[in-house]
């Protein structure tokens, strides 16, 4: 399984203070993912809109791939998100977002998890 993680939804997804530190918020859930990762065999692909700090970044490795996207603006990880998934087969590839707007512009097939269950899933 690939997964592709609308990381600013998922951190985004709760109210506990992420709007104070967004840099803190997404090391903080990368930080997660990769200790999830390193008991799992999936691959995580967790992107975030630009910029994305060092510390975060630097957390990749193993099956976690962190991505900052190429865009800045409103809805730029959407943006690569779509280009990342549309460059995979869609049998065995799960977009993890609770964005409406994201999960209409996946091509068919693609499987999509709320942010809810995925953060159930990896104990965040």
């Amino acid at each position: 399984m690939i997964w592709i993680v609308d990381g600013n939804n998922v951190y985004g997804s709760r109210p506990d203070g992420w709007w104070n530190d967004r840099s803190k918020a997404a090391t903080r859930l990368a930080q997660r993912v990769a200790e999830w990762c390193r008991t799992h065999d999936d691959d995580v692909i967790l992107v975030f809109d630009a910029p994305v700090a060092d510390e975060t970044l630097e957390i990749a490795g193993g099956n976690l791939r962190i991505v900052e996207s190429s865009r800045r603006g409103r809805d730029a990880a959407d943006h690569e998100i779509v280009a990342i998934a549309a460059g995979l087969d869609p049998d065995g590839l799960a977009v993890v977002t609770s964005d409406r707007g994201l999960r209409d512009r996946l091509d068919d097939g693609a499987s999509v998890l709320g942010t809810g269950r995925f953060r159930d899933l990896i104990g965040y």
